[in-house]
């Protein structure tokens, strides 16, 4: 053993010792469980409350350029904590940290009573400048970062702010704001990501627009040539889910006139409840919640008007309380008769009678804002198929119970009356609509992340929420690491279907899937530094047939990239197919537009479809999905090399099945182009596209579940292609079929 790693062992096993000592510096591999900051120059920051680490010569993930927070934990009893980031950072322009050529970082103060630290990078022609504050004995580090513009051109409409992505938990966003665009009018300057145990509250002042679900905390300003402007916040550590900290921090942050809120909460037996959870809520907005550990609460609030109610994990909520907060003495709430949970068993079944993996989501009925006391959306178990056992509060539910994700089943509404203490039975039979598998199309979600970086879906779940939307292989792909393959490559291998390994390597200017790869192996290239070339390589290097540009028309989409002309190394055309994704609705018709572009230079670039799911039980796995043709065995080759062909079509609702396979050559033009139709919401309308344009279409007022179409060819296009849409605005769209000899 050398003596640097000897060094770093010693000096990881004393940290518990140090418990009562100052804010200090530690060089080297971080002692933060889970921590990405491994590398020898890497800085971990740690006094009695928390610890970060900067990554100075680790990666950071996204292609983020060094010198960004990447680890966080809470210090408990001089306990270093599990890392609780994925990364914070000063984004320069919504997200995108490039052009960058350095990065430099000096420890200005090294303790005891604060230690100091000043990152300086650049982003073209602007200096960022990024100064992490701890002083002894504080919950918070201090961040403030200064732009300048050392350019001769103004800087208009950007978006500039600092950034926290948690690695896993949950998310209270900005209260009062959207999940992104303009905030200017929000009841709180903070965002929090929490669970059970643990709390990281990012605040600021300075933003007016929210991204990501307020992960992101932007300014929307112009930077003119010398002009500098300052941002600065706090990024507060909790060892519970406990906001009522948060909430006395924002008060002593903005010097808000505030008073006190106390009171107890008792159960319908008359004693305390252990963990109870008060709930605020201003203007009709959640606004926060403080946690009653022993049936007794007290909080310091801004003044003004609230609702508040106590609730509890499996337990039922109280009536809202109206709430006034004056500066006189503090104001007593109590609450009594919480009700405890009762018990669900669901079998669900096919009118066969056969099981089926479903989707079970609370439609009507209590789902909590504190989303550790309890989820809204549940899954079948993964061996006993069919099989769900859901403890819910008391009270009146509507459930939607889905099976295929509304191509391949007809989904139930299911009204139940939940009692404290009582276990039921919910047996429930959906009824078949389509089998697109028995006609050889098969499905996948061609995007989709478990738990790594910000994800929050262990790889059980995510198998459990793709079988349940009726897919017929499984895939995941994380941010730069295959980490998850195993796991899923066994789960895969006890229900007997496919799995398609794949990783997202993700640049700051530009993200791709890889894809099928086999688990055992590493990323072995700097994506903070690699070239699109360099990409592309790697991805070959590891045994992917088939590279796929995600969301390319989004900030740091590759296209937009190219467009911006911030894509190190330009143009590579080594890639494959271009993603429609779920969570880019808006950008579908670019994406068709480029491909038609592609298609009328003879270029086989083809569509692919994904969701870019990061958290199963708040977004909806396959909701568009990947069909492909596959003659022989499905396997995760074959699946991709019809994917790669582009015998496929993505969909968001209808099933489409072509006379003549998508991405195949016909000789000369066939008298029609004939195509059968499904949909469950019903048909409203197809278009056939021909070089680029609508050469013919059909309506439908009736909206049928299916129908039989025929289209002839009457112009002179060298491919088609076809575009349907269900009577809910959901759209399938076809990669072509080519006519004529290839130029």
């Amino acid at each position: 053993m050398n003596q640097y790693f000897r060094s770093a062992i010693l000096l990881l096993c004393s940290i518990p010792l140090l418990a009562s000592a100052a804010v200090r510096v530690i060089t080297g591999p971080t002692p933060i469980r889970d921590g990405d900051a491994r590398a020898r120059g890497d800085i971990t920051v740690v006094n009695q409350k928390l610890a970060f680490a900067l990554a100075v010569e680790s990666p950071v993930p996204y292609g983020v350029p060094r010198g960004a927070l990447v680890d966080i934990a809470a210090v408990t009893k001089g306990k270093i904590g599990r890392d609780r980031a994925v990364f914070a950072d000063f984004i320069p322009n919504n997200w995108s940290a490039w052009p960058n050529t350095y990065q430099k970082i000096d420890i200005v103060e090294r303790g005891p009573q604060q230690v100091v630290i000043r990152t300086m990078r650049d982003w073209g022609k602007v200096v960022i400048t990024t100064t992490y504050t701890l002083k002894d004995g504080a919950d918070r580090v201090e961040i403030s970062t200064t732009m300048r513009n050392d350019g001769d051109a103004a800087l208009p409409g950007l978006l500039s702010g600092l950034t926290y992505w948690p690695k896993g938990g949950f998310l209270f966003g900005v209260p009062g704001a959207p999940e992104h665009g303009p905030a200017p009018d929000v009841l709180a300057h903070r965002m929090v990501a929490y669970d059970a145990d643990w709390s990281v509250a990012l605040h600021a002042a300075y933003f007016n627009d929210v991204e990501y679900g307020s992960k992101d905390l932007y300014q929307r300003h112009t930077l003119a040539p010398g002009e500098s402007r300052q941002f600065d916040g706090w990024l507060q550590v909790g060892t519970s889910g406990d906001l009522a900290p948060v909430m006395r921090a924002e008060i002593e942050r903005d010097g808000l006139p505030s008073g006190e809120v106390r009171g107890s909460v008792r159960g319908a037996d008359g004693k305390p409840v252990r963990q109870a959870v008060l709930v605020l809520e201003k203007a009709g907005q959640p606004y926060g919640w403080a946690l009653a550990p022993n049936g007794s609460y007290s909080m310091q609030l801004p003044l003004g008007d609230y609702q508040i109610y106590a609730t509890a994990k499996g337990y039922s909520q109280t009536t809202p309380q109206s709430l006034t907060v004056g500066s006189g003495q503090p104001v007593t709430q109590d609450f009594s008769q919480l009700q405890g949970p009762g018990t669900i068993h669901f079998d669900i079944k096919n009118a066969k009678s056969l099981p089926l993996d479903a989707r079970i989501v609370i439609s009507q009925g209590q789902q909590p804002v504190v989303e550790f006391l309890g989820k809204k959306t549940f899954f079948t178990e993964l061996y006993r198929k069919g099989k769900a056992d859901v403890s819910l509060a008391p009270g009146a539910y509507v459930f939607t119970v889905s099976s295929g994700g509304g191509f391949l089943n007809e989904a139930l509404q299911l009204p139940v009356q939940v009692h404290a203490g009582v276990q039921q039975r919910a047996e429930v039979v959906l009824k078949s609509f389509a089998e697109p598998s028995a006609r050889r199309w098969f499905a996948a979600d061609l995007h989709h992340h478990a738990d790594q970086a910000e994800a929050v879906t262990p790889p059980a779940d995510l198998a459990r929420a793709q079988l349940a939307a009726g897919l017929d292989l499984l895939f995941v792909s994380d941010h730069d690491t295959m980490i998850n393959l195993p796991a899923l490559a066994t789960i895969a291998s006890r229900r007997k279907l496919p799995f398609i390994g794949s990783m997202e390597l993700s640049a700051s200017w530009a993200h791709f899937n890889a894809y099928p790869l086999k688990a055992g192996q590493k990323l072995a290239i700097d994506m903070s530094t690699a070239t699109v070339d360099q990409i592309f390589a790697e991805a070959r290097r590891l045994g992917a047939t088939t590279i796929q540009v995600n969301h390319p028309f989004i900030p740091y989409g590759y296209f937009a990239s190219l467009d911006a002309k911030v894509a190190p190394g330009g143009f590579n055309g080594d890639f494959n197919v271009v993603e429609i994704n779920a969570s880019t609705p808006g950008d579908d018709v670019k994406v068709l537009q480029k491909l038609w572009q592609y298609w009328n230079e003879g270029h086989p670039y083809y569509l692919s479809g994904g969701t870019d799911v990061h958290d199963v039980w708040n977004d909806v796995s396959g909701r568009v999905r990947t069909f492909a043709h596959v003659e022989g065995k499905l396997t995760p080759a074959s699946y991709s090399a019809a994917v790669k062909a582009g015998h496929s079509y993505v969909s968001a609702g209808p099933l489409i099945y072509p006379d003549n396979v998508f991405g195949t050559r016909l000789a000369k033009r066939p008298p029609t182009l004939g195509f059968d139709l499904q949909a469950l919401a019903g048909i409203r309308k197809v278009e056939l596209i021909g070089g680029g344009a609508v050469v013919a279409s059909m309506t439908f007022d009736d909206f049928p579940r299916s129908r039989r179409v025929d289209f002839i060819p009457t112009d002179n296009a060298a491919w088609y292609a076809l575009i349907v849409e269900d009577k809910d605005g959901h759209k399938a769209y076809s990669n072509p079929v080519w006519i004529g000899q290839q130029p």
